[in-house]
Parts: structure tokens; C-alpha cells; sequence
């Protein structure tokens, strides 16, 4: 029963952790529902700092981070390389150096509002705006779907319910506190757990260290356990171990780089973030990133500790890997109509409620795995391996002492809650502004605004629900959705920042047809290996686009000047940049030189500050200082090239105000 992993100190942390999140949405309420500005962005009153801190805490999640430690479970970590896909957000780099500036130089609230100002008032502006506005609700559908297999995957090892009715719980708070508190709440519950979750990190590290009698043992446990031999190595290889379900990683210097560049690209299209909408100038953008990067790698020797504590449990759970394939084939002889899909719906069934299931299952599974064979079980996965997306909750529920473990499954629950207010803010954020303000009720009171967002929140929410029952593992959704339907997104959000002939018309076609591929892929072909997905949904997102602005009126003058003159991008914008006069156009240049050099440097700096905590903790010294040496070098090289002018943007900001093009 649920009472054998959780003692009644632990309830009442989580208690009063969830009364607290309540409690804050409606202290909130009043000063979010003052007007549009305050219930999106915060009144663009937030400090940098602030937002720093909220950025950090959105980018985490339990479904993330549980996928995060399965691969460095599976490779040490070298599993980083494998989250160059999503999981170490590279797209910090150019949201930091230029995008970020260049979206809150617009004095938009939304990124749809956005479309506006790039493409102009006209129906291709007004048919941009509302596809990016659909896009980023099926966006946040998926972003949902995968959240709430996460947590309640996550929630259904320690509570006697299935994992749906475990994430209902959750998502139902994390839904009233942001439907009632917008921005102002998401920044604050985002500083709280942000608090929380640096607690977590600290504990966490502590046990994992104090475990580790040294390296070389530590190697052979990894070893025997997960079958790779350069468990402890920093340096990816051509070619590497991993399990089954698992073998399209195995070229894992070609994987990396394949998304090492997608990030680089997809980040070029990024930077319409609520913080960046909400900052107060181009230095609070360049500042709050900073900030934002070198906080959130506060989460890697969190999860370096989880694998390590995760290799010691396995290790000791199952000394015989033959128990595992005989509890798998035992269920699938038992259970009809089991699946990869419902896996973890039934092994939860079968453990907090025996009696519906054979005897003689039961009996076999006692016999296999033992007494304690329904704590065995949840690491079971349908393969007949070890399942490592359970890796992090059953550390929990091994190796974390009752009292201690409600603190940190709150942490951990916490950096889930901060994912999901973001981007359901952001998402109804649009909803509100874009869609229902500008297309059905013009002049809409706040007060009905307020509940048409209320609304939207519930229904989307609701979809999320539907759209999770069909999701094999955390792993295959987060693929389609940075791979499938970021590909399709990706060249339309890039050309309308580089180009200046791309239109409204061309953005809208390009987007539509992204999504339709991205949808028909994981409805006809959901097999479609990742790289695949990007490649052709990527593909189609591009003709489409570039077909859609040759075929469609270009943007006018008038609406192109005005968006040159204030967002100033780099790219192929020459018949508008060689108008301007000699000074503002070497000063603009000049700019674009301090950006683009300090990316190698900037990448370089994320990279390293996530590898050494790591290493530190796995007692690799070597590799270690090799790490902080790079990342010395590189912060040296990011000050010279960029961080000592952060200030210069602002100035030509003003030089610009009254900027008219000849």
C-alpha cells in the first residue's frame, strides 16, 4: 500500500505544499486580472533576475528529467549528448545573444501578436497570427500529453492509483493556480520551487557522493548492471552500447551532432518567450538568459546522482538479469490484451489490486521476483529489461528515507508544476489575445476574457488527457514533438526573422502544411525514426513556406521599415539595410558581429557547466578539470566577444526610435 513508501510527515509536506500553490493563485487573482499586460507578461515590471529564476524552473519537469536519467543511467554521462535533442536546451544560446532582443523590441504581448508586427495588419499578417496561435495550442496539447505521462508515471510508484488518475490530481492544481494568477503566478510559484528544487540538488548529490567508494568500483557495478564498459567517460563515441529499444543512439557522435545542429537552427527561430515580452530592455534580455543558463545546470548533478544511486539499487534488486524476462513473458501469458502502450497501466493494476488479476500470475511473480516482488515490478518494462524511465522514482522509493522522500518527491513535482504553468500561460496567453480578442469579441471586457481564458485552460488540459492515452513512453512523444512537429515548425519560425520577402501568406502555408505532415506522421507512420521525422516534416514545412511567400502578395514598405527599423535582424534584409545611413548601418553590423561570434563561446560555456558537476560526482577528477578549464576559457571568450556590450543595444535602441529609412 501506498502507506509503505510514504509516512504521514511526507503527506503533509505535499499537503501543504499544494494548499500553498492554491492559496497563491487566488492572492494573485486580483492584481493578474487588472488588464492583458498583467495576466501575460507581468506588466513588463518583473526584474531580470526574477524572470532569470522562473526561466530556469520552466525549463524543468519530472517526464524531462526522468528521461534525462534513464540515458545517463544507460551511459553516464555521456547521456548528455543524447539531450542535445531537447533536454540541454542549446536554445538558450541564441535566445540569449540575439532572438530574445529582437522579439521584445517589438512591444508585443504574444508571439502571434507578433505576426502582426512583422507582416503587417493585412489578411496575410492576420492568417500568420492566428496559425501560429492554433500552432502553439497543438504544440501545448503534445507538451501536456507528455507531462502527463511523466507524472503519472512518476506519482503511480508511490500512490495506489494508475498513473492518469495520479497526473489528474496534479494537473487539476497546477490548472486552478494558473488559471487564476497568470504571469504574476507563474513567476512567483516558479521562484518558490526554483528554491525547492536547488534543496533537492543538494540532498540528492550528498547521498549519491557519500555512496561512491570510488570510481573504479563504481565502473564495475555500471558495467555489470547496464552491460557498458565506458560507463564513466566524458567523451562521446562513434559508436555505443545501449539496450534494446534503445539501439537508434547508438551512433552517438552522429546523433549529437545532427541535434546539435537542429538546435542551433530551431533556436534561430525561437525568442518569443513571455520573459523576454515581459523584460524592460535588451541588457534585462541578455541578463535574465545569462542567468537562466548557468541556474538550470544546477539539475545535472541532481540527475548524475539519481543514475548513480539507480546503478547501486539494480544492482542489488536484480543480481540475475534472467528474472526480469521471465516477469515480462509471465504478465504478457497472463494479462489479454496487454500492450507497450498500457504497460504501466497494468503492472500499477496488478500491484495495488492483485485479487482482479489469476492466482497463478500472482504466484509466478512472487516466485520470480520475490517477496517484495511488487516493488521489483515497477522497474519491469515490456521488453523484459530494465525499464530506465522508472530508474528516478523507484531511487526514491528505495534509497530515500520516509520524512525526506515527501521533500524531495516535492521538488521533484515542483519542476513539473513550473513547466506546466508556462506553457499553459503562454499558450492561453494567445488564446485570449490572438484568437478570441482579435477574431470573436473585439471589445471584450477583462472580466469575459478572464473566463474565456478560464475555459480555454480547461479544455485544453482535457485534450492533453485524451492524446496521452496513446503514448508508448515518455521518450517517444518528447521525440515527435522536438523532431515531428518542431520540424514542421521550424523553417517557417526561421525565414520570417532572416528574409525580408518572406510574408504572412508564406508563414501561414509553411506552418499548416509543417503541422498537417507532423500529425499525419504520428497518425499513419508513428514508427518514423527520429531523424526521419525532421527530414521530411522539415522539408515539408519549407516548401511550403518559400512556395507560399512567392505566391502570395509581398509584405508591404511601410509595414517592412517599420519592423527593420526596431528589430534590426541580421540575414538577408540588404534592400532594406543599405537605406540607412553609413553610422547606424556599421553600428547595426558591428552588433550582429558581437552575436554571431560569441555563439561557439556561449555553446562551449552551457556544455561544460553541465559535464563537470557531473564528473565531480562520478569521481572522473580528470575529465572533470579538463571540463572547468573549457568552460574558464569559454566564459573569457563569451565576456570579450558579447557580455561586455550588452549595454550597446539599448543605446542604438534610441539612435532607431526615429529612424527613417531613404
Amino acid at each position: 500500500m501506498a502507506t509503505d513508501y510514504l509516512n504521514h510527515f511526507d503527506y503533509l509536506i505535499i499537503g501543504l505544499y499544494l494548499f500553498l500553490l492554491l492559496g497563491l493563485g487566488f492572492w494573485l487573482k486580483k492584481k493578474a486580472s487588472e488588464s492583458l499586460e498583467d495576466y501575460i507578461v507581468g506588466g513588463r515590471n518583473l526584474p531580470w533576475w526574477v524572470l532569470g529564476v522562473s526561466g530556469m524552473a520552466s525549463f524543468l519537469d519530472v517526464a524531462g528529467t526522468m528521461v534525462i536519467v534513464s540515458f545517463l543511467y544507460m551511459l553516464g554521462p555521456r547521456g548528455l549528448f543524447i539531450e542535445f535533442r531537447g533536454g540541454a536546451v542549446l536554445v538558450l544560446v541564441t535566445m540569449m545573444l540575439w532572438t530574445g532582443k529582437w522579439h521584445r523590441r517589438s512591444g508585443c504581448l504574444t508571439g502571434a501578436e507578433w505576426m502582426i508586427f512583422r507582416f503587417g495588419d493585412g489578411p496575410g499578417g492576420r492568417f500568420a497570427q492566428l496559425v501560429k496561435a492554433i500552432s502553439a495550442i497543438i504544440m501545448t496539447i503534445g507538451m501536456l500529453a507528455y507531462l502527463i505521462v511523466g507524472v503519472g508515471l512518476f506519482l503511480s510508484m508511490f500512490l495506489p492509483f494508475t498513473p492518469p488518475q495520479c497526473a489528474f490530481m496534479l494537473v487539476f492544481v497546477a490548472s486552478i493556480y494558473t488559471m487564476f494568477s497568470g504571469f504574476y503566478g507563474v513567476v512567483l510559484t516558479d521562484f518558490i520551487q526554483s528554491a525547492i528544487i536547488i534543496i533537492a540538488v543538494i540532498i540528492i548529490t550528498a547521498l549519491a557522493v557519500n555512496r561512491i567508494e570510488d570510481g573504479t568500483s563504481l565502473a564495475a557495478v555500471a558495467e555489470r548492471v547496464t552491460g557498458n564498459s565506458q560507463w564513466l567517460e566524458a567523451a562521446p563515441h562513434w559508436h555505443t552500447y545501449m539496450p534494446v529499444g534503445y539501439e537508434a543512439y547508438e551512433s552517438l557522435i552522429l546523433f549529437a551532432s545532427i541535434y546539435l545542429m537542429r538546435n542551433i537552427f530551431f533556436g534561430m527561430g525561437t525568442g518569443d518567450d513571455p520573459k523576454y515580452f515581459g523584460a524592460k530592455n535588451d541588457a534585462e534580455c541578455a541578463k535574465l538568459s545569462f542567468l537562466w543558463t548557468c541556474l538550470i545546470s544546477v539539475r545535472w548533478p541532481m540527475m548524475m546522482g539519481i543514475a548513480v544511486l539507480g546503478i547501486y539499487l539494480v544492482g542489488s534488486l536484480f543480481p540475475e538479469h534472467s528474472a526480469i524476462v521471465s516477469a515480462a513473458d509471465t504478465i504478457k501469458a497472463n494479462v489479454q490484451n496487454v500492450t507497450e502502450e498500457n504497460w504501466q497501466a497494468v503492472t500499477s493494476g496488478i500491484i495495488y489490486n492483485a485479487a482482479a488479476y489469476p492466482k497463478e500470475l500472482i504466484t509466478s511473480l512472487s516466485q520470480i521476483l520475490g517477496e517484495d516482488w511488487k516493488q521489483k515490478l515497477l522497474l519491469v518494462s515490456y521488453n523484459g529489461s530494465i525499464n530506465p524511465e522508472r530508474i528516478m522514482p523507484a531511487v526514491l522509493l528505495f534509497d530515500i528515507p520516509t520524512g525526506l522522500r515527501g521533500l524531495l518527491l516535492i521538488a521533484l513535482l515542483a519542476a513539473s508544476m513550473s513547466t506546466f504553468d508556462t506553457t499553459v500561460n503562454t499558450t492561453a496567453g494567445m488564446f485570449v489575445r490572438d484568437i478570441y480578442q482579435k477574431h470573436l469579441r473585439p471589445h471584450a471586457r477583462m472580466r469575459e476574457m478572464l473566463i474565456a481564458t478560464w475555459i480555454f485552460i480547461a479544455a485544453i488540459v482535457g485534450i492533453g488527457f485524451l492524446f496521452a492515452y496513446s503514448i508508448k513512453s515518455i521518450n517517444d512523444i518528447w521525440d515527435w514533438i522536438i523532431m515531428g512537429l518542431g520540424g514542421g515548425m521550424m523553417l517557417p519560425l526561421i525565414l520570417r526573422l532572416y528574409w525580408w520577402r518572406f510574408n504572412g501568406g508564406g508563414f501561414a502555408i509553411g506552418m499548416t502544411a509543417g503541422l498537417i505532415a507532423a500529425l499525419a506522421q504520428r497518425a499513419l507512420w508513428p514508427d518514423l525514426t527520429s531523424n526521419w521525422q525532421l527530414l521530411t516534416i522539415g522539408s515539408v514545412g519549407l516548401v511550403g513556406s518559400v512556395t507560399g511567400a512567392l505566391l502570395t502578395p509581398p509584405t508591404s514598405d511601410e509595414v517592412l521599415e517599420e519592423f527593420y527599423c526596431k528589430t534590426r535582424p541580421f540575414g538577408f534584409w540588404g534592400p532594406l539595410k543599405k537605406r540607412l545611413e553609413p553610422g547606424i548601418r556599421d553600428a547595426i553590423s558591428a552588433e550582429h558581429r558581437r552575436d554571431l561570434t560569441a555563439v561557439p563561446f556561449a555553446l562551449t560555456f552551457q556544455i561544460m557547466i553541465f559535464l563537470a558537476p557531473m564528473l565531480m560526482v562520478i569521481q572522473n577528477w580528470t575529465a572533470a578539470l579538463v571540463c572547468v578549464a573549457i568552460a574558464l576559457v569559454a566564459l573569457l571568450g563569451l565576456y570579450v566577444t558579447w557580455l561586455r556590450y550588452i549595454q550597446e543595444p539599448d543605446r542604438l535602441n534610441e539612435i532607431c526610435q526615429t529612424l527613417n529609412l531613404d
